[in-house]
């Protein structure tokens, strides 16, 4: 656990008592605050009690509070803000989240160290939980101490106390850089920006403003930007004094990126280094069977360069990219059977990370659907040319299916029959891969639980 400091003595309230909320609690309690917990479920104000939590809600004691600490999933601006959250906005009361006091609460003790601790924060929109767990991976394989935490592993707070030259790797949602009121990690990478949660943030660029606050809030010693996006450019731009600024490092797949500066890039399928102008390092990615396709091309780059960033040699971060077996729900091969393999991409929950998926692979059975996000789905037309055949899931089925113009679609609703139909057409060669390109609520409480009833259904397909 790492305890908040700032707090002792002081009374703060916990809003939202999910994995984050309670951890929050437990250290705010630990660092000797008076925690007052709350959620609307009397089911979690139960296990907060059952801990020896006060549970009381916050609006009765506004006044009291020193802050208001809240989790990711409740809305504190857009679409509006919760109740108790617009309280303190009006009482003047600070709200933070779990990120923030995470990184208030760092460097106890570090003076007796001799090489001190780092942080990698990761975001963007997708990609970030496999980049996230890579550079985790890489570390420990080259046997530096690792933890990983945030949106991914464990809560943020509950990690163990940092060790010498330790390396915390953290996976941030834009809900948790959008609100967190301190962000300074070593190195922040950005990944990629793609439509997502526009109610939340109030447009694209809100959602854009949200991620780059780890960059401008922060100010890290090195930034990973995947450059294959405006925002991302401009992400770059800004924060660099020059083309030959090496605290900038650019990462693509859209092609080689020139120049003076720090450069890691993907061309079919090979990794590629530049530094002050020559190449330093390359790595043929094609054959790891954990990072298949361009989109985990562009997460091993920025892998790739977050390690290179605090001192891994190339050769080390190579072996931990071939020992890499990739992360469940995300182009996760979970069968191979009579020439037919099967892909586990539940993750893929918007249309760009279901393009991406489509991209990876030829001869598809595609079993997609689910509660559709905005936007549509004509940003899929480039893999669709990869797509033998679609079997639709959900509630939606009908007019998921109506999106997918020259597409052979067959209306299959729930994912058992989705799986047995694409079975029993699966030739040699093909690919049965679940990218729902929509969320997974209509019919499961996340995309975990998706991506297992898909591995079920196809595990028990394989029994006969």
């Amino acid at each position: 656990m790492i305890p908040v400091r700032g707090y002792s003595g002081a009374t703060v309230a916990v809003l939202g008592l999910g994995r984050s909320g309670l951890s929050a609690a437990r250290a705010l309690r630990e660092g000797g605050a008076r925690v007052l917990a709350w959620d609307d479920t009397p089911a979690a104000r139960e296990r907060a009690q059952a801990e020896g939590f006060e549970t009381v809600d916050p609006c009765r004691h506004m006044a009291d509070l020193a802050c208001l600490i809240t989790s990711p999933g409740i809305p504190h601006l857009y679409p509006e803000p919760n109740r108790v959250i617009r309280a303190a906005l009006q009482a003047g009361v600070p709200v933070d989240n779990d990120i923030g006091l995470f990184f208030q609460s760092l460097g106890e003790g570090w003076e007796m160290f001799d090489r001190v601790p780092k942080v990698i924060a990761v975001t963007g929109s997708n990609g970030k939980s496999t980049t996230s767990a890579l550079i985790h991976h890489i570390l420990e394989y080259a046997g530096r101490p690792s933890q990983l935490a945030g949106n991914i592993g464990r809560g943020v707070l509950d990690i163990d106390p940092l060790e010498d030259g330790s390396v915390v790797v953290l996976e941030l949602s834009s809900y948790q850089t959008e609100l967190a009121r301190s962000l300074t990690p070593d190195v922040a990478v950005f990944t990629n920006l793609s439509p997502d949660h526009l109610d939340r943030h109030a447009g694209h660029g809100g959602y854009y403003a949200a991620k780059r606050r780890l960059f401008a809030e922060g100010g890290p010693n090195r930034a990973v930007v995947g450059v294959d996006e405006i925002e991302g450019q401009f992400l770059a731009n800004q924060l660099t004094h020059g083309a030959a600024d090496d605290r900038v490092i650019r990462v693509s797949v859209a092609g080689k990126l020139s120049g003076p500066g720090w450069h890691v890039f993907a061309k079919k399928g090979f990794l590629a280094e530049w530094r002050k102008g020559r190449q330093v390092a390359n790595i043929d990615l094609r054959d790891i069977a954990g990072l298949p396709g361009a989109h985990n091309h562009q997460n091993a780059c920025a892998a790739y360069a977050a390690c290179r960033s605090i001192g891994l040699a190339p050769r080390h971060i190579e072996e931990g990219l071939r020992s890499f077996a990739g992360l469940p729900h995300r182009s996760q091969q979970i069968a191979e059977a009579g020439g037919v393999r099967f892909i586990n991409d539940s993750k893929a929950t918007n249309v760009d990370a279901a393009l991406k998926a489509l991209m990876a692979f030829k001869n598809i059975r595609w079993v997609c659907g689910g509660l559709m996000k905005e936007g549509g789905l004509e940003a899929l037309a480039p893999g669709l040319e990869n797509v033998t055949k679609a079997y639709v899931i959900g509630r939606e089925a009908e007019g998921f299916a109506l999106g997918l113009p020259g597409i052979d679609a067959e209306i299959c609703t729930t994912m058992a029959r989705a799986v047995t139909r694409a079975m029993v057409d699966a030739q040699p060669g093909d690919v049965v891969l679940l990218a729902p390109a929509a969320a997974s609520f209509d019919q499961y409480d996340n995309f975990e639980l998706r991506g297992d009833d898909f591995t079920r259904c196809v595990l028990e397909g394989l029994r006969g």
